[in-house]
């Protein structure tokens, strides 16, 4: 797959500067427009461009060997491994990992700041009271 993918990518670029090499070296059909007035072949000058060169065909060869690679590398780059399952609801939910510290005192209070008892042996010995949701403790009373 990785080889296949390689060869690709490989036949990609090289298409892709062939065809910038056709292109540069092409002579432009402005040219002939521009030179049909001074020369006397005003036959060409808006009339029928004639059949294809053997350029112009090249060119077109490179562009559809270019839009082929990048249409594979777009198929092999969309291609992920999937779940065996079609639902998110058929797999198994994972389990939340336990707390390493045991929940006493002020951890249990909502609101409170929590610390590990490690850290703060007082802290489920007195424990403050929460502040009230509404706000009415914050403000002063006379």
């Amino acid at each position: 797959m990785n080889l296949l993918l390689n060869l690709v990518v490989a036949l990609q670029i090289i298409a892709a500067l062939v065809m910038i090499g056709l292109v540069l070296i092409q002579h432009g059909k402005g040219a002939d427009m521009g030179a049909s007035f001074g020369s006397g072949a005003s036959g060409s000058l808006f009339g029928a461009t004639g059949s294809a060169n053997f350029m112009s065909r090249s060119t077109a060869v490179c562009a559809a060997v270019f839009f082929a690679c990048t249409l594979a590398l777009a198929f092999y780059s969309n291609d992920r491994a999937r779940p065996s399952t079609g639902s998110v609801l058929d797999r198994p939910a994972s389990a939340a990992p336990a707390a390493s510290v045991p929940l006493t005192g002020a951890a249990q209070v909502p609101g409170a700041a929590s610390a590990p008892a490690a850290i703060a042996p007082a802290a489920s010995a007195a424990v403050a009271p929460a502040p009230q949701a509404s706000g009415a403790g914050a403000v002063p009373t006379k």
